[in-house]
């Protein structure tokens, strides 16, 4: 029952290494519109997209990034933003003003910004273009919105190095979809199987892919990850940039 949709969606992989090839500027616009046609809660429309082909500007944001080389090296390099100034500029219109200090209007910007950004990807894939989700967008936010331009209500979510591929990596392997796709009612039964399995699974997968020098699977690489707070600064400039989460 696959479909052409279904099965460019199914073969996602993170592409790193981009061909020396520009993305025609036609190309690029008819993949960027496909941002603006994702779903959005009542319409609000918070996000925006910041595109970036300026050498120097993204060798800024590879650094705040992290270092991540393909920042500089992809052709195009995307960041998407969580964004109410535009609604408070539509509140100042009526006299109205706006209320975004809750976590809810955070949430909403989020999941908005993060649906335009997988259509991007996926429309940007269906014309055999590669790329890879950055979140190290976040890792010095005050720094990326100054370069930027970054008005207040405005928050970087992730970035996305965009590009003709020149690599072609194995494709990583996901949770059993017991442990995630539940019937009804959340099937806890079910999880520590599936997740002992996908152990199994993902340490073969990552001691293939590094030629036996790693061999922890995700249960572990989770475990060592998500034990500690990450990126606990982020709150500090969401609120300075105006929204203060009560």
């Amino acid at each position: 029952m696959s479909t052409e949709v279904t099965r460019l969606i199914q073969s996602h992989r993170s592409i790193r290494k981009y061909q020396d090839q520009p993305i025609p500027e036609e190309l690029l616009q008819d993949i960027l519109s496909c941002a603006q046609w994702a779903p959005s809660s009542h319409n609000v429309q918070a996000y925006s997209v910041i595109v970036v082909r300026s050498s120097d500007t993204k060798q800024k944001l590879s650094a705040f990034c992290g270092n991540q080389r393909w920042v500089v090296e992809c052709p195009v390099f995307l960041v998407f933003c969580a964004d109410y100034y535009r609604l408070q500029k539509a509140c100042e219109m009526h006299g109205e003003t706006l209320a975004a200090d809750e976590v809810e209007s955070l949430l909403v910007g989020a999941v908005d910004t993060a649906l335009a950004a997988e259509n991007v990807l996926l429309a940007a894939r269906s014309h055999d273009l590669g790329g890879v989700m950055i979140g190290g967008i976040r890792n010095n936010p005050r720094e990326v919105a100054d370069v930027l331009g970054l008005p207040a209500l405005t928050v970087p979510i992730m970035g996305m190095c965009l590009g003709y591929p020149a690599q072609d990596v194995q494709q990583k392997p996901r949770l059993p979809q017991r442990a995630v796709i539940h019937e009804e009612r959340y099937q806890e039964e079910l999880i520590a199987g599936a997740l002992e399995e996908y152990e199994q699974t993902s340490s073969e997968y990552y001691s293939q892919r590094s030629n036996g020098t790693r061999t922890d699977g995700w249960t572990k690489q989770m475990a060592d990850y998500v034990n500690k707070p990450r990126r606990a600064h982020v709150t500090q400039f969401i609120k300075e940039q105006g929204m203060r989460l009560t």
